[in-house]
């Protein structure tokens, strides 16, 4: 190959070295039995540089007609003139500097060859001085070439490399200008030894590529240069070919005009100089697959298999289901560039193991009535799309067309249940595992029954779905929402069983979308060491409209499970991270959230498109000929296209009325512009909103702007609602003069990037709405408001009248994005993310949101159970006022049916007086009392309180007094409480800032006097400071209660008592605030520390639990936010619903939405009557 080049004298030699380096780095690797052939066989006659032969017409012809601005005065065989002065050329080992003789120019050409099997002759610009190229050769720029060349050249492995140094000859160079090293010495043109290497028959018959020879290189060229945009026999390397490896080949990022003045090309010029080393770095890792023994070795404190599990809504497939037989698959239409990232992830290019864990979706029954083949079908309401690439996100945004309910649902036999299983896990393309939804448990040893298979996608698609794209619908009485919350938390604890089944550790766990927004908590509860990421592929709304969610504290604390969540765009990101801020109270930044004793990042990841791919597609003969028959049917006619889902988010409304302004300001386009409108249609939103009946709205304004504007043999118009077949979308996007894409919300929108593959050739301008995903990426496409119908008027006829260079530079500028920032580099990038983040936090444990339904599991099949609860923080809020902080109704009806069961024991361990917990609790006799952090002791079914501290000194007390009194004085709004055996000083009322700071002073003087006078210690609460015994705290009361109750049951397994399944307790509930309450943590952590079977109490079956700020270093197993989470936790344990009633008032059934979901997932069925309020 010889590269050809030219440029100021200045910049020659740095890109020259950078090519040499490149290639003696190839040349290191090439083996000797190859050099040695290729000594072998170099002999015989050499022809002359311009003799008649393979390379001459292809190539030396080509060359010739390049000038140096003058007049060409003629090319004769053997030579090249130049207004009378033939070119010299000087040889190296195998390289050539040539100079132009004209004493006006000062141009310079230096070829350097290459023995590769790569096309013979590449031409790049580097905005020399007086070298002028006409104008329809130019087709790349000098970063594009030297950016082919570069890919080509790093994926070479067992080809030869020739090369040598190129040098400048001048006889009006200073000498201190030379280039290092010998200087070429002149030969005459006509020695053999100046002959290029490429034009060397000895050289050039060296059988490389079996079956590829020089003549091969040329099959697709034509004999002049118009021949290179020709399009001939396909060859071996013809432009098609090389344009569909366009993700090897982004376009460059500068503006390029082939009339720029002799300035701006020496700019662009020096611009892609700069920019050379970068680029090359980039295809050198873009071609090149890190292994995972590299990955390891660079994370060597991570454990990681090699695993991955792609977690998404629905699988790759539509599923038809024939009992006794195979299941007919079918690619699932939407969707295409998250599974184009499966397809990837599942290929040998990526160094993971991938299986994908999804839903069947609503599996179809085949008709069986017989008919002709090629009958049409009477409807086409049942037929899915052909497409799999038109439909943009949201995934899988409709329902599939459902098959007439059956009376008694769909059965489906076990049998086939695990054929279907074995089909997805040898497919081909992407390994899977079925999710099986089933309504019901019964008969699930010999199949599932399905009933209203759509069930399951309600709440992501009624309430999600509309609230990311920030819309919100009408309130209502709660009761469909309450059945579908609990159907939705039902899905993903499915999901989490599923994952769970086929988990190893060290996997590394991916979840997809809205539809899983609590999977990565359900995920973190089950498995705490687990490697878990979430990518959301909607928008996300600020935290103003996140408020009006009812489950909204459920969905962030779902996706904070996670240790990596990744956004399209940099808003969403900061969306959520404001949400988990305002909401949920974590402090958070633009980079993560801190949520339960750890941090949980956050990033933007732009996905991609498989552009390789979707470029097959588009250029194939039968979109071409759909392509032609577009461009026929129109007439002329500039088109604009629009393709878009029929929804209220898609903004095809506004698009219609922006194209009336359009046509209303600028008459004369009409009759010259068609609006070629696509619509497929959505179930998403409920079609009973009248809010959302938007193909009326469409209709109506179709039919206004053809009565209008259009007449009889004309349409502004032309809408389509229906689904279109892949050739028709790519020839539709091929044909169009403007892609206009209007969505007032959107996440990730593929049909942009699309649009932009499929204009390659004929660059037409994108017009893209601010509000979409792709937005932020797509920079140089025209950006729109659509809700500002003039502007996007204004847009569309800049578009119309947009100059053919400022077109071909806004093309290629987009090419270069979507070829490069493809769907492979969005899945790398996003796992290589997560492998750092796992990389620097791997001792960082997080501390999982309390799972309620394997609480509640636990708690059924125990016999003997005890709870112990702190009172402040945790079964009441934190007020200003310690008197005020009274149990509300509702717990002393939860405590009150809890402990009436005489499985439980209940206990209340709380800092509080006698006095205070006699008189707000003291009435439930059937609740156990420890005062003063663990100072005094009241059993179940006494009065009486038991002093265990009795025997202890308290002349501590006076001095403590002394000291506290002190800084009350010094604090307005400080006061004491003195108790039995310890004092507290409080500054809740106090200034904030004061207080803390004089707190602190407070603690230093008390533990150097008092703490080493007396066995007391000095501990920070809330906004309090106190002073107790060394010996008394929560944790002992705790052990005392573990042993004596576990000391009872043993008692009673004896001959003469009924034995006892455990002679241990075997469910033990603690919750706790503040720190006084690690100390019952850290006893429990030490009675469940043994595994072997001695511990006091098994660690599964112990819920330690802290509650309040995420950020607190705790040691609870367990994480709940505030105290109504554990008046909630309670409630459903004791059966007591939202009014307060019992279970055997009907309170399960009038449950909150959260213990209801969590009661289903128990159950495995939504209980009768659950959408009836009580």
């Amino acid at each position: 190959m010889a590269v050809w080049y030219s440029g100021r004298t200045g910049s020659l030699f740095k890109h020259a070295k950078i090519l040499s380096g490149l290639v003696k780095h190839i040349k290191r690797t090439q083996s000797e039995r190859y050099q040695m052939r290729e000594k072998k066989e170099r002999g015989g006659t050499e022809s002359g540089f311009w003799d008649e032969g393979p390379c001459h017409r292809g190539n030396a012809a080509k060359f010739a007609r390049l000038n140096c601005g003058g007049p060409r005065r003629g090319r004769k065989r053997g030579k090249m003139e130049v207004d009378g002065e033939l070119w010299k050329r000087q040889d190296e080992k195998g390289a050539a500097a040539m100079r132009c003789k004209d004493p006006d120019c000062s141009c310079l050409l230096v070829a350097i060859k290459l023995r590769l099997p790569l096309a013979p002759l590449e031409l790049a610009r580097l905005g020399g001085q007086g070298l002028g190229l006409p104008a329809h050769y130019v087709r790349s720029s000098f970063r594009q070439t030297i950016f082919h060349l570069a890919g080509l050249l790093v994926n070479l492995t067992d080809h030869g490399a020739e090369t040598g140094r190129a040098t400048e000859r001048s006889p009006h160079r200073r000498e201190h200008d030379r280039p290092p090293g010998p200087q070429p010495v002149e030969r005459s043109h006509s020695s053999t030894n100046a002959l290029p290497p490429h034009v060397i028959a000895s050289m050039n018959a060296v059988p490389v590529t079996p079956g590829i020879g020089l003549q091969t290189y040329n099959s697709g060229e034509d004999d002049t240069l118009d021949g290179l945009k020709g399009s001939i026999s396909p060859g071996y390397f013809t432009k098609k070919d090389v344009d569909h490896a366009i993700a090897a080949s982004p376009a460059p990022t500068g503006p390029k005009s082939q009339d720029q003045s002799f300035e701006g090309q020496v700019e662009a010029g020096a611009d892609a100089g700069k920019d050379f080393l970068k680029r090359l770095s980039r295809v050198a890792m873009g071609s090149r697959r890190d292994s995972l023994s590299e990955i390891r070795a660079t994370n060597p404190n991570l454990s990681l298999s090699g695993n991955i599990i792609s977690a998404t809504f629905t699988i790759p497939h539509t599923l038809k289901y024939r009992k006794g037989s195979d299941w007919e698959l079918k690619p699932r239409r939407g969707q295409s560039a998250l599974f184009d990232s499966f397809s990837y992830l599942s290929s040998d290019e990526a160094p993971w193991n991938h299986t994908v864990v999804a839903w069947t979706g609503e599996i179809e029954t085949p008709t069986d009535s017989p008919s002709p083949p090629g009958t049409p079908p009477s409807t086409t309401v049942h037929l899915g799309s052909l497409n799999v690439l038109s439909a943009p996100v949201p995934i899988h945004g409709e329902k599939a067309p459902p098959t007439p309910p059956l009376v008694d649902g769909l059965w489906i036999a076990h049998e086939d249940m695990h054929r279907l299983e074995q089909q997805l896990s040898h497919d081909k393309k992407i390994k899977t595992v079925p999710v099986w939804l089933a309504d019901e448990p019964e008969g699930h040893q010999d199949g599932i029954r399905l009933k209203d298979q759509g069930r399951w996608r309600r709440y992501a698609e009624h309430d999600l779905y509309t609230l990311l794209h920030y819309k919100q619908h009408e309130p209502t009485d709660g009761r469909a929402e309450r059945v579908q919350w609990a159907d939705y938390y039902r899905m993903n604890q499915k999901f989490a069983n599923r994952i769970l089944e086929i988990y190893k550790p060290g996997d590394i766990v991916i979840v997809h979308d809205y539809n899983l927004m609590l999977l990565p908590s359900m995920l973190r509860q089950r498995a705490p060491h687990m490697y878990i990421s979430f990518y959301l592929h909607s928008p996300f709304p600020s935290s103003e409209f996140m408020r009006c969610l009812p489950r909204r504290k459920e969905i962030l604390e779902g996706v904070l499970g996670s240790n990596l969540v990744g956004f399209q765009s940099y808003s969403f990101s900061r969306h959520f991270a404001s949400c988990c801020t305002r909401i949920l109270g974590f402090p958070s930044d633009t980079t993560g959230v801190d949520a339960y004793g750890s941090r949980v990042e956050v990033g933007v990841f732009p996905i991609g498109i498989d552009a390789i791919k979707v470029a097959s597609q588009a250029f194939t003969d039968a979109v071409d000929l759909k392509y032609n028959s577009l461009k026929n049917m129109y007439g002329g006619r500039k088109m604009i296209v629009g393709r878009d889902r029929l929804d209220s988010v898609r903004g095809v409304a506004q698009k219609l009325m922006a194209f009336e302004r359009f046509l209303e300001m600028y008459p004369e386009w009409r009759e010259k512009v068609v609006l070629v409108q696509v619509t497929s249609p959505t179930n998403i939103e409920e079609k009973g909103d009248p809010e959302n009946k938007i193909a009326s709205r469409v209709n109506e304004l179709v039919m206004k702007i053809n009565g209008m504007y259009g007449s009889l043999g004309f349409s502004p118009v032309q809408h389509y609602s229906q689904y279109i077949s892949q050739d028709e979308y790519f020839a539709l996007l091929r044909a169009a003069d403007i892609g206009l894409i209007t969505s007032v919300r959107d996440g990730m929108n593929t049909t942009s990037l699309e649009y932009v593959i499929c204009q390659r050739e004929s660059a037409g301008p994108l017009i893209l709405s601010e509000f979409s995903g792709t937005a932020g990426s797509l920079k140089d496409a025209i950006h729109i408001n659509p809700w500002d119908l003039s502007g996007v008027a204004e847009s569309i006829n800049t578009a119309l009248t947009m100059s053919e260079d400022r077109r071909q530079q806004m093309q290629q500028n987009l090419l270069a994005h979507v070829t490069s920032r493809n769907v492979q580099y969005w899945i790398a990038g996003f796992l290589r993310r997560l492998v750092n983040v796992l990389g620097s936090r791997k001792d960082i444990i997080s501390i999982p949101l309390l799972d309620r339904a394997t609480m509640l599991r636990r708690y059924r099949a125990a016999k003997k159970r005890l709870f112990m609860f702190d009172y402040d923080g945790t079964l009441t809020p934190i007020v200003g006022d310690p008197s005020a902080a009274i149990p509300s109704e509702r717990v002393i009806t939860s405590l009150r049916a809890l402990a009436a069961d005489h499985r439980n024991a209940v206990w209340i361990i709380s800092g509080r007086d006698q006095e205070f917990l006699n008189h707000h609790l003291g009435h439930i006799t059937e609740l156990g009392f420890s005062a003063e952090h663990g100072s005094f002791m009241r059993h179940p079914g006494t009065t009486n309180w038991e002093n265990l501290a009795e025997k202890f000194d308290m002349g501590w007390q006076e001095e403590v007094m002394e000291v506290f009194q002190k800084y009350t004085d010094k604090v307005p709004g400080a006061f004491i409480e003195r108790k039995r055996c310890a004092l507290t000083w409080h500054y809740r009322a106090a200034d904030p800032e004061q207080g803390i700071h004089m707190s602190r002073e407070c603690q230093k003087e008390l533990e150097t006097t008092v703490g080493r006078k007396w066995d007391v210690e000095v501990m920070t609460g809330k906004a309090n400071l106190e002073v107790r015994p060394t010996f008394i705290n929560k944790g002992e009361i705790a052990k005392r209660l573990v042993t004596t109750y576990n000391a009872e049951m043993q008692a009673l397994d004896t001959p003469s008592h009924t034995p006892c399944s455990s002679n241990k307790l075997e469910f033990v509930l603690c919750m706790g605030d503040d720190f006084t309450d690690e100390d019952m943590f850290r006893a429990l952590n030490g009675l469940s520390a043994p595994s072997d079977g001695t511990a006091e109490v098994e660690a599964d079956n112990t819920f330690s639990v802290t509650v309040g700020a995420s950020t607190k270093v705790t040691l609870a197993r367990w994480h709940l936010l505030e105290a109504e989470d554990v008046v909630e936790c309670v409630a459903l344990l004791a059966g007591v619903g939202g009014g307060g009633g019992g279970a055997s008032a009907g309170g399960v059934l009038s449950m909150g939405e959260v213990n209801l979901a969590a009661l289903s997932a128990v159950e495995d069925k939504i209980p009768d009557g659950a959408g009836e309020t009580a």
